[in-house]
């Protein structure tokens, strides 16, 4: 119905299509069909009532009448198909569809009547303008991309957002009676049982690849809607908009539940965590629980459940979300409980389905099976640590939680009286006071310490099989010889001098087995396999890497590193293949672990337990290393049988402590010096430091390993991301608990006047309080209980610059012992040449704060940066489970080791299954789909084709910004090979325009000091060489050459690359003298490095023949006219405009992508060599190499 109005406004500002296309798309539309967009009355519902709105200029407002629902005696009109009103309000005088006015309802059609079946269309009917702008929207939205307004998975923040003018909506203000928020208990059949829509979802079958796809897709679809569920819960109880269950307790103390979700504050709740410290310990707790809770799912045991986690920090507090268990409330904890302990191991119990369940779970996690006593003295079986609770719900399934000790200890960070830890871990002053005693090991710390145990387990086993077939042969010498006596004593002598020479141990059985460890197999090892260039480790590696030989942790040189040390079990296999006997040692322990063992031989059983005893194996007759949860926790006790056991889980706690110390942290290091790690920001340092199992409690001691390398200036990019990010984690240190005490009127004031104190130069940072009728009176018993932090608390405007960073630098020693020393951030700036924008984007994205986009004036000391206006929002920081769709990421693995097998088509076709795996499980918008169309891209584009490369790589970029954010190193990433692919499909202005947006943000996020900065600059300086604008490609050239000299060394080869790319540029510009003295030094480089005879060497030498012929006739042109003057006869120069196919060319060289032209005879050697792998492939016998990448075309593509 369209009515007439009288409250029109005298004007309408004018429609412009684009901007109203803008205002009305919403980022959750999912529709992308192009076909349907071709008719207007079928889209109305697919619109929004404000895109409805805004698309006509005289249409002011639309909303449900008055008259919606028609009265009972007019039950007729649903028979006539009256069943919705909707009431416009029109500039125009417009004719109603019916004669029905505000206040009288009258159904029967208006003279003149719009009979219309859709509003779109009456409304293109009364409004021309409607119409025009309308059908523009839609144009609009064809030409948008997909992947622009497809919803992310899971919610993505930005720190920056614009202004936006606050105009009148009336749809938006029907939006706060519309939600649901606060009334979800009041609204039967509304609210979702979370609990059982997740239980259910594991339950589903997943016998062939169908059903696990229906079952991942449909976890992957539960945890999402649970995690969006649980931060909008989350956040309404921080901002006082749900009633706690315990009104009548302390604000700290207090539960709640809305929308059948359990929430819970990160307190100490009376003094649960009192021994483990406080609520610094419960603060840390749920973050444990939660990676519990992530292993535990990652297993998927069949018939034993989880709870729904999800961990929000929002405003300074942090928030636990969890499902609730059918029953849990309806029963005090203690009758709930069946398995497990609720007063961290006073009180004990167990139960044989539990321990039936999580056996299977043990050998994954490697928890070790163990028993404990109860207050009464009784053994208790557990195959968990004590505080893991088990509950059966009223729905019979069996529940585990509180899984924050699901993995062992941190001796480091565990001072126990009468423990020594290793060496190692002393030399770099350890064990350190921590804040609390829940710090734990990683995961990947665990896999990593068990492969490399499991590598010399091996190596001890081949050596002692090695040994016993010497000592067979010694007898048979001995038994066959006829010689003299005097002979047949020197021969076994020979034979063990021999045997000392070559294995480094003693060839008695007895002596060897009874004194091998894993430090005389590592060391045995490395005399046996140094390779010449492996025994030259670099000396800054050595000085940095402790070398102590005691209890079982002794550290590799490099060349242990690269035979012994390894990141997965196939790398270490393969690195150890050489040694002899470890076939058969392998053989033997896969007989041993596959049978009883009865066919085995005696001696050879007894090879396997003396290495299983050596690596703390807690088997005899296989390698299988377990840690107890339970040692060194406080208040539980041990059986007195099982006394040798807990020394044994004690040693080696302490073994995996030093292993992270003296192995993984050293060889993240010397990733990182190898340039095989590059991290950018904050968040991929943490993400590479996580793959290796070191926590970032550990971030201080990674510093001052780079600190103490003498190749520090080549880790100069690691130090300065470091340090800043010790900078923002010790200032959300101080930001959580200074928020907390914010009234909610004061928040942007709180948040401006706290980033000034940390960012600002202003010496004076003066709070601006909220005025006096903002700030709260109310002081009754209710509103001080329901609102957390609440109060009109106004002590956070005393905050100081100077105090700030004193507490910063305080935080910094008594965390992370690192000795910062900074009194301001111009001092920090300086020091250790920080950007204070890149400290603001770190700060930002790790506490929720969302601020305005515009130019910041940091350095003013005359007014502060930031004011209340500028503080836009505060979201929340979110960690949750994220589901794997694992039959996906195994063709995805297949694929990979194909391309690097070489077959590049069959590695596209798995690649390809694999994306449409992802889509079928995630949905369109995920990051591994983003890598799979990342891989793709680059496939299609070493397979020649270029146009399809360019089509994958453009949806590889629109994803990366959605689900990762648009200044997300990765996001930077994409953007270059984006640009290469453009210039290969000759859209040279928008590689150049990707490349200064992709330069643009690496300089907001690690600044220009960066080894990644100097291969961005010689994509920019190649493509401005391509154009013919020399001197601006000289400065990006210049620029890379002088990164690539300071971080891989004045004799790289990277540098001698960018020597000659240079002298490219100079030789366009007929600049011979600068082009040769470049070249030359690129030839002096190649010379060193690869030799004269290799093939980059003598590109270089003819290419300085070149530009000494060129020189030469320069000099002689010149001469002539300095002789002769105007009548002088000049020759013409050759002046070389660069070509399209050689600068691209160099693009591909510079992004690791060389085409190796091949002659017919390297063709058919090649097909040769195909078909000879794809037989091997077939019989199963094929070996992962590293050779080029095959293709059977005029040229071999090698991806590096």
């Amino acid at each position: 119905m369209v009515s007439k109005t009288d409250d029109i406004p005298a004007s309408v500002p004018s429609c412009n299509p684009v901007d109203l296309a803008r205002e009305g798309e919403t980022a959750n539309d999912k529709d992308t069909s192009k076909t349907a967009l071709k008719d207007p009355s079928r889209l109305s519902a697919r619109y929004t009532e404000r895109e409805l709105y805004v698309c006509c200029s005289k249409v002011n407002s639309k909303c449900r009448s008055g008259i919606k629902r028609p009265p009972e005696r007019c039950f007729t009109c649903y028979l006539q198909g009256n069943v919705h009103y909707q009431q416009c309000k029109v500039l125009l005088v417009a004719c109603p569809l019916t004669v029905s006015t505000t206040y009288v309802f009258n159904p029967k059609p208006a003279n003149p009547s719009f009979l219309s079946h859709s509003l779109v269309e009456l409304l293109s009917q009364i409004s021309a303008t409607f119409k025009k702008n309308f059908t523009a929207l839609q144009k609009k939205r064809v030409q948008r991309n997909p992947f622009e307004r497809i919803a992310t998975p899971f919610q993505v923040y930005c720190w920056t957002a614009p202004q936006i003018d606050h105009a009148m909506d009336c749809v938006r203000a029907e939006d706060a009676y519309t939600s649901r928020l606060g009334y979800e208990e009041h609204i039967p059949g509304q609210t979702r049982d979370w609990n059982e829509e997740l239980q259910t979802t594991r339950e589903l079958s997943r016998k062939n690849l169908p059903e696990r796809l229906l079952r991942e897709r449909a976890i992957f679809k539960v945890h999402s809607d649970f995690a969006g569920a649980a931060t909008r819960g989350a956040m309404a109880v921080i901002d006082g908009n749900v009633m706690a269950i315990n009104p009548g307790e302390e604000t700290r103390m207090q539960m709640f539940i809305w929308n059948n979700i359990f929430f819970s504050l990160g307190f100490d709740v009376r003094d649960h965590y009192r021994e483990l410290g406080g609520d610094a310990a419960a603060h840390a707790a749920p973050t444990n629980d939660l990676n519990g809770v992530r292993a535990y799912s990652a297993v998927d045991v069949e018939g034993l459940y989880t709870l729904g986690t999800v961990v929000v920090d929002y405003r300074g507090y942090r928030v636990t979300a969890q499902s609730i268990i059918p029953g849990i409330l309806e029963r005090e904890q203690e009758q709930s409980v069946i398995y497990g302990s609720i007063d961290f191991g006073k009180t004990v119990v167990s139960h044989p389905k539990y321990l039936e369940l999580l056996e299977k779970t043990s050998r994954p996690l490697k928890v070790q099976h163990h028993a404990v006593l109860n207050e009464k003295d009784t053994s208790v079986e557990l195959c968990s640590s004590v505080e893991c609770k088990g509950i059966i719900g009223n729905d019979g399934r069996h529940y585990i939680l509180d899984l924050l000790r699901t993995f062992p200890p941190d001796l480091n960070y565990l001072p126990v009286e009468g423990e020594e830890l290793a060496p190692e871990s002393q030399k770099l002053g350890f064990p350190c006071q921590h804040r609390h005693r829940l710090a734990c090991l990683r995961q990947e710390l665990i896999e990593a310490f068990v492969e490399h145990r499991y590598l010399l387990f091996m190596k001890m086993a081949a050596l002692q099989l090695m040994q016993q077939k010497a000592n067979k042969d010694k007898t048979a010498a001995l038994h066959d010889t006829s010689t003299a006596d005097a002979e047949s004593e020197s021969k076994p002598q020979a034979l063990e001098a021999s045997e000392k020479v070559a294995d480094g141990t003693p060839t008695s059985p007895t002596s060897s087995e009874s004194t091998l460890t894993p430090d005389d197999a590592e060391a045995t090892t490395v005399s046996e396999n140094s390779a010449p260039e492996n025994q030259e480790a670099p000396a800054d590696l050595k000085s940095a890497v402790p070398t102590a030989n005691t209890n079982g942790t002794h550290e590799p040189s490099a060349a242990e590193r690269q035979n012994g040390g390894c990141d997965s079990p196939l790398e270490g296999k393969e690195a150890d293949e050489n040694i002899p006997g470890l076939a058969q040692a392998k053989e033997l322990a896969e007989s041993l672990a596959a049978e009883d063992g009865s066919g085995i031989d005696p001696k050879s059983r007894e090879v396997v337990l003396n290495a299983c005893k050596a690596v703390g194996s807690i088997s005899n007759t296989s390698f299988d290393i377990r840690f107890n949860p339970d040692i060194f926790s406080p208040g539980v006790r041990f059986p007195d049988d099982s006394t040798e056991d807990i020394q044994k889980q004690k040693q080696l706690l302490k073994d995996a402590a030093a292993f992270l110390v003296s192995f993984q942290a050293p060889s993240f290091v010397k990733d990182c010096l190898d340039h095989s790690s590059l991290p950018m920001d904050g968040a991929t340092m943490t993400e590479a430091l996580h793959q290796r199992g070191i926590n970032m409690r550990y971030l201080g001691t990674v510093l001052e390993f780079v600190d103490n390398m003498p190749a520090k200036a080549q880790l100069e990019h690691i130090y300065r991301i470091g340090i800043s990010e010790l900078i923002t984690r010790c200032a959300k240190h101080i930001f959580k608990t200074y928020l907390q005490g914010v009234e909610l009127s004061a928040l942007s004031a709180a948040v401006s006047h706290f980033l000034n104190c940390l960012l600002s130069s202003f010496p004076d940072a003066v709070a601006h309080l909220p005025a006096d009728e903002l700030v709260s009176r109310r002081k009754s018993r209710k509103r001080r209980n329901r609102v957390p932090g609440g109060g009109d608390n106004t002590a956070w405007a005393s905050l100081t610059p100077s105090e700030l960073w004193k507490n910063i630098n305080s935080e910094a020693q008594s965390y992370y012992h690192f000795n910062l020393q900074c009194e301001s951030v111009d001092q920090a700036v300086e020091k250790y040449g920080l950007q204070k924008i890149t400290l603001l984007r770190e700060i930002s994205i790790k506490t929720g704060i969302q601020i305005l986009i515009k130019e910041y004036n940091f350095d003013s000391r005359h007014k502060p940066a930031f004011t209340e206006e500028d503080i836009l929002n505060i979201f929340p920081v979110v960690k949750h489970v994220n589901p794997k769709a694992s039959d996906a990421f195994h063709f995805f693995q297949s694929g990979q080791a194909k391309v690097q097998q070489g077959f590049l088509k069959e590695g596209c076709e798995l690649i390809n299954e694999a994306l449409n795996l992802f889509n079928n499980v995630y949905g369109a918008m995920h990051v591994e789909i983003c890598a799979c169309l990342r891989l793709l891209a680059r496939l299609n584009y070493i397979m020649g084709d270029h146009p399809e490369a360019l089509s994958n790589q453009q949806k590889a970029v629109l994803m990366s910004e959605r689900v990762l954010g648009i200044e997300h190193p990765n996001t930077v990433q994409e953007y270059m090979h984006l640009a290469l692919y453009c210039f290969a499909n000759g859209q040279l202005s928008t590689a150049l325009k990707l490349l200064y947006r992709a330069r643009y943000l690496m300089l907001m996020v690690c600044g220009e000091d960066h080894p990644e900065m100097a291969l961005l600059d010689s994509n920019i300086g190649l493509v401005l060489h391509g154009v013919m604008e020399y001197d601006l490609s000289l400065r990006f050239l210049e620029n890379a050459l002088a990164n690539n000299s300071k971080y891989h060394g004045p004799r790289s080869l990277k540098v001698a690359l960018s020597h000659h790319l240079v002298a490219r540029v100079y030789e366009s510009k007929a600049e011979f003298r600068s082009a040769l003295q470049h070249e030359k030094e690129g030839y002096t480089i190649y010379k060193n490095q690869v030799g004269e005879a290799h093939e980059k060497t003598k590109e270089s030498s003819e290419y300085l023949k070149y530009l000494t012929q060129q020189a030469v006739a320069l000099q002689r042109t010149m001469n002539e006219i300095y002789k002769n003057g105007s009548n002088a006869s000049i020759m013409p120069l050759k002046f070389t405009a660069p070509n399209m196919a050689s600068v691209l060319e160099q693009l591909n060289i510079i992004n690791g992508i060389i085409f190796i032209p091949l002659s017919q005879k390297d063709l058919e050697n090649l097909k040769a060599e195909v078909q000879r792998r794809q037989l091997m492939q077939d019989s199963g016998k094929i070996e992962k190499q590293q050779g080029g990448q095959l293709e059977l075309d005029d040229k071999l593509p090698v991806d590096d």
